[in-house]
């Protein structure tokens, strides 16, 4: 095996570097493109096996410096630069030698966008593999339910910024932002830190847009012609990115063409083993005209708490729905609140009250905006009073709940702001609490203060519920650090709590409430 570095240059004639591994023997080959903005060395050994790997079966393997990131000229702009610099890429890879004119991408989030943003018109690629991003930058990279990714986005942000300073020499501004990301500081100084360091980043650009409205934010538009392209998408539970995704696969399904997907029980970073294996065959089937042996499943999904895959479709749903219902102290006693199955008629009413105290914020944890993402235990945070419960009695036999959970009732504020923050939960025989998805919505304006219907949406998930456990509810106000603290004056939140943070008294009309299991949203 052989390593090169390589150099492309643009139309307008900035270079760009690449890293290049080839196979043992005699070429040409067939090629694997990644464009990345963390430094070509890294490949993305995160998620993935080296480039080496890949290149010991058989595969040429390019990893690119995207435009103004690691040894590659020019100003990073973001994914606004992606489709000139793509599209230029993949026509000087056809041109070379040791290329046998077929060529695939593969990458994740960054680069995993970076692989459906091409010129219109251009050489695409022959097959592709994009995991864990999405098309919209609101929706699938920078916020949800109205609220901007805090610690993520703004963690992002930070590391993106660091290289930049990193690449200018400028190491003490780089320690600066390194020293913030340790010691957490970075949660309430990452704006400051931004404005400081890179004021025009697109992480920066984000955080001061209103996550509310389409208005001002950006939607990509691949070629029409990808679509037709075989592709392998692959998501997480865990995951911000999961409705780009699902996104992804309703627009691949649009098209005609029926894309391999595989959701697993993984965070962004961590997959559980990978799927290199499942990737080179797929690339070898499409590149290499191998046919799969065996054949795959065009969709499979990892059950949450057991880690068994199953045949299942983002358009599949198991339907279930609960009405809520309380005496009014769902909010103090954990086991007060009840879901009850409507499949029997009406089985919700009362009210209850939560009262959000800034100076103690309940805390966002595990699900797929934590920094500690994934399956969490929360008995702790459904005992305290600023949390409403609600659980459905024992099961008496284990079903499936597959889908996207959606809560919708009645809720109205004493101030002109407040975020509704749901956390589902399996609550077992012993007792613990094991947090499986999360949710976020938030409010602001006159409106909040009139009793209206409110809706949320949480992470989509595939889990068992097993006989004898019971499904939790519960309905908190706050989720920091992983959406900012609302300061319940109607303004958009940046940050944790302050001194002119209000109180916040959210009224929780239960009658007609609906939490039901609903076909995943981008999915149909």
């Amino acid at each position: 095996m052989e390593v090169f570095e390589q150099r492309i240059t643009c139309a307008d004639g900035i270079g760009l570097s690449c890293r290049l591994w080839l196979p043992d023997g005699k070429g040409p080959w067939p090629v694997l493109l990644m464009r990345q903005p963390y430094g070509r060395a890294i490949a993305s050994t995160v998620t993935y096996a080296h480039p080496s790997w890949y290149a010991s079966h058989g595969f040429a393997v390019l990893v690119q410096d995207v435009r103004g990131r690691g040894d590659s000229a020019g100003d990073f702009q973001g994914f606004r630069q992606e489709a000139p610099d793509g599209s230029a890429t993949l026509a000087w890879l056809r041109q070379q030698s040791w290329c046998n004119g077929q060529v695939g991408s593969y990458g994740f989030s960054y680069q995993g966008l970076s692989q459906l943003l091409l010129s219109e018109g251009d050489a695409l690629p022959d097959a592709l593999a994009p995991a864990m991003a999405g098309l919209d930058e609101r929706l699938h990279w920078a916020s949800e339910g109205g609220c901007h990714w805090w610690a993520i986005g703004v963690g992002w942000a930070l590391q993106l910024a660091a290289q930049g300073l990193k690449r200018r020499d400028d190491l003490e501004g780089w320690q600066t932002i390194r020293a913030a990301l340790e010691s957490g500081r970075f949660l309430n100084e990452g704006l400051s830190l931004l404005e400081r360091f890179d004021p025009q980043g697109m992480g920066l650009r984000w955080l001061r847009q209103d996550p509310s409205t389409s208005d001002g934010w950006t939607c990509h538009t691949p070629p029409a012609e990808l679509w037709q392209r075989p592709m392998l998408l692959v998501g997480g539970w865990h995951d911000p990115h999961l409705r780009g995704v699902l996104d992804l696969w309703q627009r691949s399904r649009a098209a005609g063409t029926e894309p391999l997907l595989r959701i697993g029980a993984w965070s962004h970073l961590n997959w559980g083993g990978g799927i290199d294996a499942l990737q080179l065959s797929f690339f070898k089937e499409h590149l290499c005209g191998n046919s799969a042996d065996p054949a795959q499943p065009r969709t499979l999904m990892q059950e949450i708490q057991s880690g068994h895959w199953r045949e299942r479709s983002p358009d599949q749903c198991s339907h279930q729905s609960w009405g809520l219902t309380s005496a009014g102290l769902a909010a103090i006693r954990s086991d007060e609140g009840e879901l009850n199955p409507l499949s029997g008629g009406p089985q919700s009413g009362g009210q209850v009250v939560v009262v959000h105290d800034p100076w103690r914020p309940l805390p966002g944890r595990g699900g797929h905006l934590g920094l500690d993402a994934g399956v969490v235990g929360r008995g702790d945070l459904d005992q305290r009073s600023d949390v409403a419960c609600f659980s459905t009695a024992p099961f008496q036999e284990t079903s499936e709940l597959l889908g996207e959970p959606v809560l919708e009732l009645h809720a109205a504020a004493d101030q002109p702001g407040f975020d509704l923050c749901l956390a589902l939960s399996i609550v077992t025989p012993d007792g613990q609490v094991r947090q499986l998805s999360t949710g976020v919505a938030r409010y602001r304006g006159e409106d909040c203060q009139r009793m209206e219907r409110r809706q949320v949406a949480l992470q989509p998930l595939l889990t068992d519920l097993p006989a004898g456990c019971r499904l939790r509810l519960s309905i908190g106000l706050a989720a920091w650090p992983q959406i900012a603290v609302n300061p319940g004056d109607g303004s958009l939140p940046e940050g944790s709590a302050g001194a002119r943070h209000r109180v916040i008294s959210v009224t929780l009309q239960l009658a007609d409430s609906c939490f039901s299991i609903r076909p995943m949203a981008g999915a149909n």
